[in-house]
């Protein structure tokens, strides 16, 4: 899993709605994978279930799982 801590005015750092909870003083983590800038599909007409990879999906759950539940 890879992971970036950027800055604010990175590009795509705040188009989640961790952003409101920083507006607010709440900690908040961005989870993503970035698909706007490499799926054509993404919220467009053509983005449908057929056209997600679901194996990747289901890897990215599983270490947020982990990592979540290894916190020391």
């Amino acid at each position: 899993m890879s992971s970036i801590n950027a800055p604010a005015w990175v590009p795509g750092i705040d188009f989640s709605d961790h952003l409101n909870y920083w507006k607010y003083g709440y900690d908040a983590v961005m989870i993503t994978n970035t698909a706007f800038y490499r799926n054509k599909n993404y919220h467009e007409p053509t983005d449908t279930p057929e056209t997600l990879d679901y194996e990747r999906m289901a890897q990215v759950v599983e270490g947020v799982y982990f990592a979540v539940t290894n916190l020391k």
